[in-house]
């Protein structure tokens, strides 16, 4: 520690305008960005370039635009894995854990399984389908059925389950109609 010490104070002696040496013994990055230098390397760079560099280097800069409806083709998924199968647009059900309903106001989709096998060293369950485990959220059912035309997916939208809860109070448990209270007598 003492000695990087030493070596920038003998840097900076030797030569304040000499920037190698300094860059080479500094340790702080911030010695390294305020150097006057790099703004000319940049423009020295854009410089050297061709002009297909520099449009493929705007080109990245940039987002991508498909003109063409049905994307599906450069999702990277195998089209045997795609075409063949329909996607289930569905509202989750509520947890059966917990009385709220705060995060069931969302729809999913999913793909319809395919081969699965036990694995024989651990028992737990295989599948070779890339697709088996994706579940994409939507705010709305349109925006997943618009998504899976975009895609070029098969899909068929599921019902979904709504409860309606029966109105129960505490005393309808002690009234004198119901068969379960028995006569003392």
């Amino acid at each position: 520690m003492a000695s990087r010490a030493l070596l920038q104070q003998y840097t900076s002696g030797i030569s304040r305008s000499s920037l190698g040496l300094s860059r080479l013994f500094s340790t702080k990055a911030s010695d390294i960005e305020n150097k006057s230098d790099l703004p000319q390397r940049k423009n020295l760079q854009e410089a050297l370039m061709t002009k297909e560099e520099v449009k493929v280097m705007q080109a990245l800069k940039s987002t991508i635009t498909v003109a063409d409806e049905d994307v599906g083709y450069v999702s990277g998924v195998p089209e045997e894995h795609i075409k063949t199968r329909k996607v289930r647009i569905y509202q989750p059900a509520k947890n059966a854990m917990q009385s709220g309903t705060n995060n069931i106001h969302f729809w999913q989709i999913d793909f319809d399984t395919r081969e699965r096998w036990e694995n024989p060293l651990m028992g737990w369950t295989s599948s070779g389908d890339p697709m088996s485990n994706i579940k994409v959220d939507f705010a709305t059912k349109e925006e997943a059925i618009t998504h899976c035309k975009k895609m070029g997916w098969d899909y068929y939208v599921q019902k979904p389950n709504v409860s309606q809860p029966k109105s129960r109070s505490y005393g309808v448990n002690f009234s004198w109609n119901k068969r379960t209270r028995v006569s003392t007598k």
